[in-house]
């Protein structure tokens, strides 16, 4: 017969603590590290905000266990279609934390969400979004949700709802993710895409106010890890006196009410929209391409913010490279027909627009192509140095950005 052992896990030297409620009568909710006063304040803190998005369709009041909106808009519509999208704002989050800034990253947020369904043409209706944190502030959320309704108002969406989660245990009380949900209305009849565009088409591309919401993996570590505050929040001549962490927190551009004025004044006229986010103009503009012609993009014909070659020089990216991870200065692209580009690119400057005029639409298999690659990086007052092993050296030395080898 085998003879059983007993062991005594406690008495194991690596044996598990025991759990913190032992001993205690009663294990709370509020115990567990959940906090729903705080969250009913985190609400109360956010109603201000939250109305200052509404429009005429929304029906009733945040509180509820659903957002409730008309859509009467559609009515008039011969075929409407819903259209619906779902976004973050990734690991730009982490240089808001750093900077213990979070009232621009809610626009990011719903940036992300309302430019991708421009893309078919549609109106933003309204937005829900959803925050999850390690440990709940009623200030610190709704910093967070008035960027959210800002971003909201620039795109003429109502915010009808979301949710606000405690995670104890999962993520530090200092962390929060966000996540975005956006749905609007387009006629099928009206709707961009690749099956309007042809060949001999115009691309006209919109400025964007630096790297928006993507490529902060790379960013972050060429320009973030091993910096210290002081550098990171210098006036820098390279970067037009602003500093890296400003910079880096700009908030995503919002298109919908300028592509939408460009429509309407032009009716037929734009073909296909491509919001350029995680890939870079190279693989989000054959999106808006069939499968019969390339877009050629004429390299040299936009400006861009000066943190985007800033870091693209950091992470030493070639032409190719960065084409493909960052936005280089175009947070859209509009494929419109030849004739009427001057009228386009008009009434998207009469509603404020940055435009240019950077290429045409010629015989290919759907595949984005570059004349001029050279001009990409516009030459940059640089000083490049070997970085100081020490922080207190790096901190002393505080006016140089230094680029690692």
């Amino acid at each position: 017969m085998t003879e059983r052992i007993q062991v005594n896990a406690a008495s194991r030297d690596d044996a598990p603590d025991l759990p913190s409620w032992v001993g205690e009568d009663t294990v709370t909710y509020a115990a567990a590290g959940v906090d729903t006063a705080e969250g009913a304040r985190a609400v109360d803190a956010i109603k201000d905000a939250v109305h200052s998005t509404y429009r005429d369709e929304v029906v009733g009041d945040i509180g509820g266990f659903g957002g409730l909106f008309s859509i009467a808009a559609a009515k008039g519509m011969e075929d409407p279609l819903l259209v619906s999208g779902t976004d973050g704002v990734g690991t730009k989050l982490q240089v808001a934390r750093l900077a213990g800034k979070h009232d621009t990253v809610g626009i990011d947020l719903v940036a992300m969400c309302a430019n991708d369904i421009l893309a078919t043409g549609a109106e933003p209706l309204f937005f829900l979004d959803y925050i999850a944190v390690g440990k709940l502030q009623a200030e610190s959320v709704a910093e967070v949700v008035a960027g959210i309704a800002e971003g909201c108002r620039q795109a003429g969406c109502a915010l009808i709802g979301g949710e606000m989660a405690e995670h104890p245990g999962v993520m530090e009380p200092t962390d929060y993710d966000l996540s975005g949900f956006c749905v609007g209305v387009v006629d099928r009849g009206a709707m961009l895409g690749p099956d309007n565009v042809r060949e001999g088409d115009v691309l006209l591309g919109l400025a964007s106010s630096g790297l928006h919401s993507n490529g902060y993996s790379l960013a972050r570590k060429v320009c973030v890890e091993g910096r210290t505050h002081y550098e990171l929040r210098l006036a820098r001549p390279e970067l037009g006196g602003g500093c890296v962490e400003e910079a880096l927190l700009e908030p995503t551009r919002i298109y919908v009410r300028q592509v939408r004025a460009a429509i309407d004044a032009c009716p037929g006229a734009v073909h296909a929209f491509a919001h350029i986010t995680g890939g870079g103009i190279t693989e989000n503009l054959n999106r808006a391409l069939p499968e019969t012609v390339d877009a050629l993009v004429e390299v040299g014909t936009w400006e861009m913010a000066p943190i985007i070659p800033f870091v693209c020089r950091a992470a030493r990216l070639d032409e190719t490279e960065a084409l493909k991870t960052f936005n280089m200065g175009l947070g859209g692209v509009l494929i419109v027909d030849a004739q009427q580009a001057d009228a386009v690119a008009s009434a998207l400057q009469d509603q404020g627009e940055t435009v240019y005029r950077v290429g045409t639409v010629v015989p290919g298999s759907g595949d984005v192509r570059y004349s001029d690659i050279e001009k990409l990086f516009p030459e940059l007052p640089t000083q490049v140095q070997d970085a100081p092993a020490e922080v207190q050296e790096r901190t002393t030395n505080r006016d140089t950005f230094y680029e690692e080898d």
